[in-house]
């Protein structure tokens, strides 16, 4: 007796994915394994859908990493209770963009850029400008004090996250250590002297007293 025929798989449209699934899997992507692995094509197969369906929701790449900032931002910073005095005002606000940054480094890699933001960031920034202004900087020196802040925070966290990731992946001693252990006290003596500490010192948190040092430096051309 012939065997009823399987039924027939529908060749109609693939199922309809959102924006907000779109942003999670490109999330899943960069967290497991970089912002450089993310594209378009890598991203419609996590979903399970075609580069062409994705275009309905992001124009491109950049549009998406803007995505992802915003969506990053909307969930870890988080506004803080800022203090009156217009200098402790400025290192709130600051540490608070280090204390989400530093947990997610690829977004720090993506805002080095320079030409991609998170507008759910930008009242940090005022916060900042607003700050040194109050202190008597004029809006030229508080553009370019914010901006000698960024490249301080972003720098720490990119150099710490790289340090780390190099001393995870290998754990051989490395060139620097190689080359500190076998320092001429004639030629470089101050450095012979605090060779044998020198990892462990560099890899102290100063992020803090560095922004406080910096800050107030800053603060120095408005007196």
């Amino acid at each position: 007796m012939p065997q009823p025929s399987a039924p027939r798989k529908s060749l109609g449209r693939p199922p309809r994915i959102s924006r907000e699934e779109v942003i999670a899997a490109a999330r899943r992507i960069v967290d497991t394994d970089g912002v450089n692995r993310l594209t378009m094509r890598r991203l419609a197969a996590e979903i399970g859908s075609t580069p062409m369906a994705l275009y309905h929701h992001v124009r491109n790449k950049e549009e998406l990493l803007v995505l992802l900032l915003d969506d990053y931002a909307a969930r870890t910073l988080h506004r803080p209770a800022l203090p009156e005095e217009p200098r402790e005002r400025v290192i709130v606000a600051t540490e608070a963009i280090h204390e989400a940054l530093a947990n997610c480094p690829w977004i720090v890699e993506v805002l080095t850029a320079d030409d991609l933001l998170s507008t759910s960031a930008l009242w940090f920034v005022e916060q900042i400008i607003d700050g040194l202004l109050a202190c008597g900087l004029t809006p030229r020196q508080a553009v370019h004090g914010y901006r000698a802040i960024w490249y301080y925070t972003a720098g720490e966290i990119v150099v710490r996250t790289t340090a780390t990731r190099r001393r995870t992946d290998d754990a051989r001693p490395t060139y620097r250590e190689r080359v500190f252990g076998d320092l001429d006290p004639s030629e470089l003596p101050r450095l012979a002297q605090v060779a044998d500490r020198w990892a462990s010192l560099t890899a102290e948190d100063t992020y803090p007293d560095g922004l406080r040092a910096l800050v107030d430096g800053l603060l120095v051309v408005a007196r």
